[in-house]
């Protein structure tokens, strides 16, 4: 089956994945919190973002690669943590994981994974990033620092954008706790779907589990307050700085908003910065991340990664043109999973890949690099 004949765009995956997921479990995987207004706005400021076609450049392939932190990769994107990927899609840790590797593209491991570093870290090669939500007590935060690099991941992601849980009130309502539990209400939701279903029948249902060997807390929590909650902090600069000196690769800092942060983190030790508004799931009342990207691209020399409302290759193309290395998607591969399982998050690698390429031949632009020079944006 040629799957881009039935799921030309990332949308066409995101609707199928909907009846395929349970919908409790949807609710958690495409909520963002308040009244959703910044997960809004970040939609309409990419659809702000044009750029004029150029015309008679003759035929050519544009080159799509791209080198961050020292490692060259095929296209400029990558794939973004996701809390409790197992309970969206059964077995999706693993799942991307071995996709990244295939293609040569980071794969990002959440501290709040359903699925260990040493389960994961073997089957994403040299491509592992893991995302880490800052334990308080640092002898588990260097126990944790320890077991990340010994399973294969070169690369830390520090995420500072979560110094309380957010309310996700639409995420609340659907009633998801954590641990999961089906209840009543939610096991009928689970039942109208059956390869979910049967998949969590052959996984057990999904924990946080990297946190539960630091824990023996069982009791149920709101999923907006998980067990990971209980023994992070909300990290200063102090922690940031023992975070530099106990951890020996690259370090990325994750949810950047403001450009005197990135000009701080520049000289504190960072190696790049990741411009992120969470995709509207914290806060409600922020700007979106493509309006203040320019700014932060200007704060800093390091490398800038960026994320939040990327819906297609032409969004990052976008991200790119206004001053973006690196953009990486998060929900957009668990659509994938979602309406296809593995294949899915290939798919959309494919789906990126195929736009990028046919919008760079629009405005006739052969590399990444030309595009950041900005030859066609419009001002």
């Amino acid at each position: 089956m040629n799957l881009h004949s039935r799921y030309p765009a990332i949308s066409d995956l995101k609707a199928r994945a909907r009846r395929r997921i349970p919908h409790f479990v949807w609710e958690y995987l495409d909520s963002a919190t308040g009244d959703e207004q910044t997960q809004r706005r970040n939609r309409a400021a990419l659809d702000r973002v044009l750029f004029d076609p150029s015309i008679l450049h003759g035929e050519f392939a544009p080159d799509l690669t791209t080198t961050l932190l020292g490692k060259s990769h095929p296209l400029p994107i990558g794939i973004a943590p996701v809390g409790m990927s197992g309970l969206i899609w059964p077995g999706a840790e693993q799942m991307l994981a071995r996709t990244a590797a295939k293609e040569g593209i980071p794969y990002t491991l959440s501290t709040v994974a359903t699925q260990l570093p040493e389960d994961v870290g073997p089957q994403v090669a040299d491509q592992g990033w893991f995302q880490l939500y800052p334990p308080r007590d640092p002898g588990i935060r260097d126990d944790i620092l320890r077991r990340v690099k010994a399973s294969g991941f070169d690369t830390l992601v520090l995420t500072v954008d979560v110094p309380v849980a957010s309310r996700r009130e639409r995420q609340t309502r659907g009633g998801l706790t954590n641990p999961p539990k089906l209840t009543p209400r939610l096991a009928l939701q689970a039942a109208r779907c059956p390869e979910w279903l049967n998949g969590i029948r052959k996984t057990g249902m999904p924990r946080m589990r990297l946190m539960d060997s630091y824990s023996d807390i069982k009791t149920a929590l709101p999923s907006t307050q998980h067990i990971g909650y209980l023994l992070r902090t909300s990290p200063d600069w102090d922690y940031f700085k023992s975070l530099r000196d106990a951890w020996d690769g690259p370090l990325i800092v994750k949810g950047i908003g403001r450009p005197d942060d990135a000009a701080r983190l520049t000289n504190a030790g960072a190696d790049a910065i990741w411009v992120s508004n969470h995709a509207g799931r914290q806060f409600d009342g922020g700007p979106a991340t493509i309006e203040i990207l320019p700014a932060i691209r200007a704060a800093t020399t390091l490398p800038v990664i960026f994320d939040s409302g990327i819906a297609g290759g032409l969004d990052v193309l976008r991200a790119i043109a206004m001053g973006a290395d690196f953009v990486m998607l998060g929900r957009g591969f668990h659509y994938g999973l979602g309406a296809l399982g593995e294949a899915g998050a290939a798919h959309v690698i494919d789906i990126l890949r195929q736009d990028m390429i046919s919008n760079m031949g629009q405005m006739g632009v052969r590399s990444l690099g030309d595009l950041a020079n900005n030859p066609c944006l419009r001002k």
